[in-house]
């Protein structure tokens, strides 16, 4: 198991049991009291747990969780619909549009039904369904299926993306922070999400403003990687000039 993993099982384990102690975590592993420690502190500095003797509970701030996607579907969705709309002028006929899962890009994937001649390539099993009717050519990567996200993920997954190439990238994300990049709760999906930020020319983070200052427990990318952020007119003024002066383009709707 790699060690992102491992902290991602000790989080989900934390998320279900309410608490987790290093003693018991380390016998269900079969690793170390002293590395479960180091995990642990890990997953402090990030902000996702509050350690304490002998163990550790869930942040008081509240850590990033991994809804599902029927969950997430009715958050802020005026606010979707408004980036689906922008990240859709970014498109051009013919061009080669990646996609990643989540109910932000599914809404891009509903605002580019107005074309004609696309090429889009996606992870995501409910967008390759929501094209299906069109005269679009949709690639799937292949991977396990994670039904949280509907998202196919693993080693197959990454290494179709590591043939691909693609136009522009329309990149979800569960957290945007300065300084952590950008993150999703899941470490195999951050694995994808990296594969494709890759494979694309351009690529373009779609998210409302509630997933600024934010970390999750994977990083996908660090902010240099990412070229222009679609976001809503509520973002911090502060944040939207931080980003440009790391030369991403921002786009407030």
């Amino acid at each position: 198991m790699l060690i992102d993993e491992r902290r991602q099982h000790i989080f989900a384990i934390l998320q279900s049991e309410g608490r987790v102690l290093v003693g018991d975590i380390a016998r269900k592993l079969g690793i170390s009291q002293i590395t479960i420690r180091k995990d642990l502190d890990a997953l402090q500095a990030k902000g996702l747990i509050l350690r304490t003797h002998g163990g550790a509970l869930p942040a008081q701030t509240g850590a990033l969780f991994d809804p599902s996607i029927q969950e997430k579907q009715q958050r802020h969705l005026q606010e979707k619909q408004r980036i689906a709309t922008a990240a859709a002028k970014l498109v051009h006929e013919g061009q080669c549009v990646m996609l990643d899962s989540g109910t932000t890009t599914t809404a891009v994937a509903h605002a580019l039904k107005r074309f004609h001649q696309l090429t889009v390539i996606t992870n995501a099993v409910n967008i390759a369904a929501e094209l299906t009717g069109t005269d679009f050519e949709v690639i799937l990567t292949g991977g396990t299926l994670r039904k949280n996200s509907f998202s196919l993920v693993g080693p197959l997954a990454e290494d179709v993306l590591q043939e691909m190439h693609a136009d522009v990238l329309f990149l979800g994300v569960d957290g945007l922070d300065l300084e952590a990049g950008v993150t999703t709760p899941n470490v195999l999906e951050s694995r994808v999400n990296r594969a494709m930020v890759k494979a694309a020319r351009t690529v373009v983070a779609v998210c409302d403003s509630t997933k600024f200052n934010r970390r999750s427990l994977s990083r996908i990318v660090s902010l240099s990687e990412i070229h222009h952020v679609i976001t809503d007119q509520a973002a911090s003024a502060p944040i939207v000039e931080a980003l440009r002066n790391h030369n991403i383009q921002v786009t407030l709707v």
